[in-house]
C-alpha cells in the first residue's frame, strides 16, 4: 500500500499516529540542510600547516585541544572576555522566543552592558547578604523533614526544587507552595523549549514552552502592577528594579526588560546551581578526605554559635576549604553545557587564523 493510494481518513490517521517520528525526520532533514548550506568555509592561516605538523611530531605543548584546534584555555579566554567585538552571542531561535528577546541571553550588544549592569545590583554582596539567613532557614527546615521522614531522595531533585524556591523568594518574594509549584511546572515548560525545534504546533515542547511563557508573563504583569499600586511591597529584586521608575531610561530596565530576565534568572540560576551541588556530593562521596576537611571546617564554625543561630555573611567569609570545594567541582563538572559564539570578524587566536 503506498500513501498515493490512502484514502484522507487512513492518511490522517497515519500522520497521528506517526507524529513524533514525522517530527523527528522533519528535525533532522532540516538541520541537516542547514549544516551543509550555513557550514562556514574556514581559512587558514599558513602558520596552521606548521601548527599541525608540529601536533604531528608531539609537539602539541600539552595544550587542551579545543573546537577547530583552539588550545581551550586561552583561547576561551580571549573569546570570552571579548565583550562582543570579534564575537558574539550565537543562540538558536526558540531560545529567545522562549525566554524573551529582552533576555540578557539574548539582547544585542549595545543593549548588554547597560541590562547586565542593572541586573548584578541587586546581586553585590551587601544585597545577597541579607539572603544567607533566609536560605539557611530554609535548606534547615527541609533537611529536618527528610531526616524525620527516613525516605531516601535524588540530590538533583532535591537541589531543583530547593534552588528553584530560593530563586522565586530572592526575585519575587513568593513562598506559598503550590503557587510554586505552578510556576515552577511552567517554567520547566519554558526550559525544554529553549533548544526545542520551533513549531508551533500543539503537544510540542516549543509551543508548550511559548504558552507557559505566556502565562508566566501574565503573572509577572500583576506582580508589577501589585507593586506599583502600593497594594503589596517587599524586599526583593523585583522592588528593586521598579524603585528605578523615575531614573532616566539608561538607568532602569522597561516591564519587558524586567519580565524577561526574570524569566532567565530563574531559569537559569536553578539549573546551574542546582547541577553544582549534585556534582560536589558525588565527588564529596568519592573523596572521603576532603569530605573529612570540609565537615571539620563547618563544625569548627557551628561550635561558635548558639544553638538555631543561622549562618552569616561573615560564617560565609570563613569557609575558605568549602570555596575550594565549589572551585574544584565547577572545574571538574560541567554545569554550562554550551556557550555558543559566533565570530563577527577575521580574528587570530592563538597563533591561528580564524
Amino acid at each position: 500500500m503506498t500513501l498515493l493510494n490512502l484514502s484522507m481518513e487512513e492518511l490522517l490517521y497515519l500522520l497521528r499516529n506517526n507524529y513524533d517520528i514525522m517530527l523527528l525526520i522533519i528535525a533532522v532533514f532540516s538541520i541537516a540542510v542547514t549544516y551543509v548550506v550555513s557550514k562556514p568555509r574556514r581559512r587558514v592561516d599558513v602558520r596552521d600547516e606548521a601548527n599541525a605538523a608540529a601536533a604531528g611530531r608531539g609537539g602539541g605543548g600539552g595544550n587542551i585541544p579545543g573546537h577547530l584546534g583552539i588550545p581551550f584555555i586561552e583561547g576561551a579566554k580571549q573569546i570570552f572576555t571579548n565583550d562582543f567585538v570579534d564575537f558574539n552571542k550565537g543562540y538558536v531561535k526558540s531560545m529567545a522566543d522562549a525566554v524573551g528577546e529582552k533576555s540578557l541571553l539574548c539582547v544585542p550588544h549595545e543593549s548588554h552592558k547597560r541590562i547586565r549592569r542593572l541586573l548584578s545590583d541587586p546581586f553585590s554582596m551587601p544585597s545577597l547578604s541579607k539572603f544567607v539567613q533566609k536560605f539557611d532557614h530554609m535548606l534547615t527546615q527541609k533537611l529536618k523533614k527528610l531526616e524525620e521522614s527516613g525516605e531516601r531522595f535524588s540530590i538533583l531533585q532535591f537541589s531543583m526544587k530547593m534552588i528553584f524556591d530560593a530563586m522565586c523568594n530572592m526575585l519575587v518574594s513568593i513562598t506559598e507552595d503550590s503557587l510554586l509549584r505552578v510556576i515552577e511546572k511552567d517554567c520547566t515548560a519554558v526550559s525544554d523549549a529553549m533548544l526545542s525545534f520551533p513549531l508551533m504546533i500543539p503537544g510540542t515542547r516549543y509551543y508548550n514552552g511559548i504558552k507557559a511563557r505566556q502565562r508566566l508573563t501574565e503573572a509577572f504583569r500583576g506582580m508589577i502592577a501589585d507593586r506599583r499600586s502600593g497594594m503589596k511591597t517587599h524586599d526583593d529584586f523585583l522592588q528593586s528594579m521598579l524603585q528605578r521608575d523615575s531614573y532616566p531610561s539608561t538607568e532602569k530596565l522597561d516591564d519587558s526588560e524586567i519580565m524577561d530576565n526574570l524569566l532567565t534568572l530563574i531559569i537559569a540560576g536553578q539549573t546551574t546551581t542546582a547541577a553544582a551541588m549534585m556534582w560536589s556530593v558525588k565527588y564529596l562521596d568519592e573523596n572521603r578526605e576532603a569530605q573529612h576537611t570540609l565537615r571539620e571546617e563547618q563544625l569548627s564554625i557551628a561550635k561558635n554559635k548558639l544553638d538555631g543561630a543561622s549562618l552569616t555573611l561573615e560564617d560565609l567569609n570563613k569557609m575558605s576549604y568549602g570555596l575550594k570545594v565549589v572551585k574544584e567541582t565547577l572545574r571538574m563538572s560541567n554545569v554550562l553545557l554550551w556557550f555558543p559564539r559566533v565570530a563577527l570578524n577575521d580574528c587570530i587566536i592563538d597563533g591561528k587564523f580564524l
